[in-house]
This record gives structure tokens, C-alpha cells and sequence, in this order.
């Protein structure tokens, strides 16, 4: 097993009044050539925006972004023409492809908007620009792994261009989960959203994280009410 420590105050943070974001890996302004990605994991922020604020349209190609806000709403608008808003159990994910443009605002004018923004390199360049998003029942979740991201599209999860599967769980104090990954040479990475937990030899409190490879099966107790995401990822990148 190899296992990299991702603890909350070691991020990134940038604070733009409006935007209050933290990074796992290098992002704008904030670089650390050992924090570059893990994985096909390439960027995990955990941005809040003041209420009536957001990005402008910008472009992207050949990422796949995943969006799950964890309090509040989020309003989207892309170039392919969806326009939706995202809430609290909704997950969004966007294939780039070959390009497109999108704008991001708090849905609200008053209350702020949490959300993690998650980049994952694409397993095939340059596809046709896609868009999807999905309400998962928080109830199916709770002590046991919830699949909302996965390349398998009768997962029931939001469907990536990548052999990458995300898990949520809501652990309850003192009980424990197992995860065996899913394919041969993927890493896992377990984000605390919430809460406090046991794993890999570690203690995890809200919004530490792990990164294991060469491991297939993990388990993780809940010393707190917990909230988690973990991400099963491709550690070879393609040529």
C-alpha cells in the first residue's frame, strides 16, 4: 500500500471576497509541484460564493467536471444549451470533449453556496461535449456506499468518461464500512466531508483526505457522525 496525506489545513486557499476556495491540488494561483494531481484526480476544490455571485462563462476541453454542492444551490449554463440548477444530493458532472463554454452562479441572491468542483482526465480525448445530472436519496446512503459517479451507465450514478467510480456514505458514530475497489490498479481517495473517522492507519477530521493505491480493499470506522466521498480513480494516466 502507498498512502498520501491530504490534511484540511495543508490546502491551497484563495479568498476572493465573493469566493472562498480551497484546493487539494494546484489550481490558479496556487501551485506545490508535489500537489499536482492523484491520479487521474486532477482537481478537487471546495469553493463558497457569496449569494448573487459566480463564474462567468469561461471555457473547458477534454476534462471531466463533476459538481456536488453540499449546501445551498448552484445555477448552470453551458454553450450545448442546458440550463439547470443544482442542490444538496444533486450530482452534475459535464464531459468537455472537444470544448465548451459554461457560467456557474449561487443560485441564490442572499444565502451562500458550498460545492466541491472536481476535475478527473478523460479516457478518451476529445468526445462530444455532454452534460448530466441526478437527485440521489440520502437515505440510501446511510451506512452503506451510495455509487453517484461510475462508466458504467446502469450504475444508477451520473456516467464519466473514465474507469473512475465515486462513492458518498453517511457513517454513523462507532460503525464501520468496507470498499473494495472496483478495477485492478486503481488509487483510492477518501475525502472526510464531515464528521471524524478511522482508515488506513490515519484519523481523518472534517475535510482531511487519503490517497491509497495499490490496495483493494479499505475500511474505514466512524469515531463521529461522519460524511464521505471516496473516489476510485485510474492511477496510470494515457500516453
Amino acid at each position: 500500500m502507498k498512502k498520501t496525506l491530504y490534511t484540511a489545513d495543508s490546502r491551497g486557499y484563495a479568498n476572493h471576497g465573493w469566493l472562498k476556495s480551497y484546493h487539494t491540488f494546484s489550481f490558479a494561483n496556487y501551485y506545490n509541484p508535489e500537489r499536482i494531481h492523484f491520479g487521474a484526480l486532477r482537481v478537487i476544490n471546495d469553493d463558497s460564493v457569496a449569494g448573487g455571485q459566480g463564474f462567468g462563462a469561461h471555457p473547458h476541453d477534454n476534462m471531466e467536471i463533476i459538481s456536488i454542492p453540499l449546501s445551498g444551490s448552484l445555477a448552470h449554463k453551458d454553450s450545448t444549451g442546458n440550463e439547470e440548477v443544482i442542490q444538496t444530493n444533486d450530482v452534475q458532472i459535464m464531459s468537455a470533449g472537444t470544448g465548451l463554454r459554461h457560467s456557474e452562479y449561487n443560485g441564490s441572491k442572499t444565502e451562500a453556496v458550498n460545492f466541491l468542483q472536481i476535475w478527473v482526465f478523460p479516457k478518451e480525448r476529445n468526445i462530444q461535449p455532454r452534460y448530466e445530472q441526478k437527485t440521489f436519496d440520502p437515505a440510501q446512503r446511510v451506512n452503506q456506499w451510495q455509487t453517484v459517479v461510475s462508466p458504467d451507465k446502469d450504475s444508477g450514478g451520473v456516467w464519466i468518461n473514465q474507469d473512475a467510480f465515486f462513492s458518498l456514505a453517511t457513517l454513523e458514530s462507532g460503525r464501520s464500512l468496507n470498499y473494495t475497489r472496483k478495477l485492478e490498479g486503481n488509487g483510492l481517495y477518501l475525502f472526510v466531508l464531515e464528521g471524524e473517522v478511522k482508515a488506513a492507519q490515519e484519523v481523518l477530521k472534517r475535510r482531511d483526505a487519503v490517497g491509497l493505491s495499490e490496495l483493494g480493499e479499505l475500511t474505514i470506522e466512524a469515531t463521529a457522525d461522519a460524511q464521505l466521498l471516496l473516489m476510485e480513480v485510474p492511477m496510470e494516466l494515457p500516453s
